[in-house]
């Protein structure tokens, strides 16, 4: 037998003993997800100490060393790391531990921090977002460490804090304080669809405005102008400048080409011109005191999501134009972050779509996110990213929810995946 068919052999023995433990371990699977989904990390206000807790009783009971670093003592990061047993390359794994909000608990068919098991789902807020990936992160790392004298390279498993909000201290600390995360590649859960696989992800812009008048009694109109009216004529021009299609750069033109058919099914139909376009979305809007009075304030919250290839310059530079005709508006940026991308055709990705197509018989197209993840902190210093994740469409909705067959198969993909890329 060549040294090459035993490599081959032994590959593939150890990828079936992967499958296997993860097979055998359905229930502590989903009731692992169902528990961290129970721990309640709302962000805002952010207190992730409940669900970082429950993860690392499940590192101690693996004995798997990990540190915690913890720049703000409500929002811990863990950190776990292991060397193979020859030279190679290093993989990150990387999930947030926060969600968001719940809302109203009565609108809830099964409690928001339930971690109600029903249906073929598991529910609650974080199930899908992201808990569903972090969970495939943290049990990736705990296989692969049964296996690490057969792996080359390093892996570091990191789950962060933080997330929700694009705060300083979850990943954007780790990324900042820690280089030993930086790694040559990241691995992320973060809902994007089975079908697909993300290199990428748009960059949101979110911009506050306040207009300010004089304001009067409601039955006298021609004393002064109106706040909301006028707020409502700029929101309308606004939505004018956000309607322009951007030509994507360097190669992902083409591969977003191939991924259209895709796309429109994983993520609805209109995704394609989404995802090559400049988008805009009015969140937030507060403005007037009582039905008879004519507002003398309105401030609303405007979120621009950028594509990849333009920068926030172009588009600031019309919205300036745009408000010399509203004196009575003001604007302060309140965050940015810039689109971003790597390479669609990555080892990573083929690896990703070796292991689907196995598993499911189809390939998961490359495309780039409508939303935003930490994945960006890593291409933002040239070290390529990649989203597998489960379906978006019920993250951030009341009755959040995850499919218990997609996210085992969401596990058993980050697995052999993460087990390729450092058997190479």
């Amino acid at each position: 037998m060549s040294p090459d068919s035993a490599a081959a052999d032994r590959i593939a023995a150890d990828k079936a003993t992967l499958l296997g433990w993860i097979e055998r371990d359905r229930d502590r699977l989903i009731g692992f997800l169902s528990g961290f989904v129970q721990a309640a990390s709302p962000n805002p206000p952010g207190d992730t100490l409940a669900p970082a807790a429950f993860v690392r009783n499940f590192l101690e009971a693996e004995k798997l060393p990990y540190r915690v670093i913890a720049p703000h003592e409500q929002m811990p990061n863990l950190v776990a790391s292991f060397e193979g047993k020859g030279a190679g390359k290093h993989l990150v794994l990387n999930g947030h531990i926060d969600v968001f909000p719940s809302g109203d608990p009565a609108n809830w068919t099964h409690g928001p921090w339930s971690g109600d098991i029903a249906d073929g789902y598991v529910w609650g807020r974080g199930a899908a977002d992201m808990k569903c990936g972090t969970t495939a992160s943290i049990f990736t790392y705990a296989y692969l460490h049964r296996l690490r004298e057969t792996l080359k390279g390093r892996l570091t498993l990191t789950v962060v804090s933080d997330e929700e909000t694009f705060g300083p201290w979850g990943a954007r600390y780790l990324m900042e304080h820690h280089p030993e995360i930086h790694g040559d590649c990241c691995l992320n859960g973060e809902p994007s669809d089975p079908l697909t696989v993300r290199f990428g992800e748009k960059g949101p812009l979110w911009l506050a405005f306040t207009i300010r008048t004089q304001g009067a009694h409601g039955g006298y109109p021609h004393l002064t102008e109106s706040a909301t009216q006028i707020a409502a004529s700029l929101i309308g021009d606004l939505y004018q400048l956000a309607r322009q299609n951007v030509p994507p750069p360097g190669n992902v033109g083409g591969i977003l080409d191939r991924s259209a058919e895709v796309i429109e099914r994983a993520l609805g139909t209109g995704a394609t011109e989404v995802m090559r376009s400049v988008t805009l979305n009015i969140g937030v809007i507060q403005g007037g005191l009582k039905v008879n009075m004519i507002p003398s304030e309105c401030r609303f919250e405007a979120d621009f999501r950028l594509p990849v290839g333009i920068g926030r310059e172009g588009l600031m530079e019309k919205i300036h134009t745009l408000l010399s005709r509203y004196p009575q508006a003001s604007m302060a940026e309140i965050n940015y972050s810039p689109s971003n991308w790597c390479d669609p055709e990555h080892e990573m990705i083929g690896i990703i779509q070796g292991n689907v197509k196995a598993m499911k018989g189809f390939e998961p197209a490359p495309i780039v996110g409508l939303g935003g993840t930490d994945t960006r902190l890593w291409r933002y210093r040239d070290i390529p990213a990649y989203v597998y994740g489960p379906s978006p469409k019920t993250m951030g909705k009341t009755d959040e929810r995850v499919a218990i067959e997609e996210f085992l198969h969401i596990v058993r993909t980050h697995t052999l995946s993460a087990y390729d890329y450092l058997s190479r």
